[in-house]
């Protein structure tokens, strides 16, 4: 489990490798991630966007961004949290993503970037 916290906003990230929907003889490895997003800040919050980077340990790097997360923009008030679960695949049986969201506080309008801890996609039997 990872987590961080940005202007009292924490992000905590599990990982999960999927090898019914993996074939590592095709270099097709995908990896579940669930994300809980808590606001312990004193305003309310919307998530605007989500911002990827996604490493391959065979070099590639991709970049996704877009409107909110899973087809959501949650508003948070203070103590809630929101949880979703959302998917990567990789070319490889280990990589890595970190990123940012795009935070709004309702009260003002200040947008500010809350940052998703970096986490490492790995398929079990690599770590042996």
């Amino acid at each position: 489990m990872d987590t961080q916290t940005t202007q009292g906003v924490q992000v905590t990230v599990t990982t999960n490798y999927l090898p019914d929907y993996s074939s590592p003889g095709q270099q097709h490895f995908v990896f579940a991630y669930k994300i809980t997003i808590q606001n312990n800040s004193e305003f309310t919050v919307k998530l605007l966007r989500r911002y990827w980077q996604i490493f391959d340990s065979n070099g590639t790097v991709r970049e996704v961004e877009g409107e909110g997360v899973v087809g959501q923009q949650p508003v948070l008030e203070p103590g809630d949290s929101h949880q979703y679960v959302s998917g990567c695949n990789l070319k490889t049986g280990i990589g890595k993503m970190l990123g940012n969201y795009t935070m709004e506080r309702l009260v003002d309008g200040k947008q500010f970037t809350v940052n998703i801890p970096e986490f490492v996609l790995i398929v079990p039997y690599k770590l042996n």
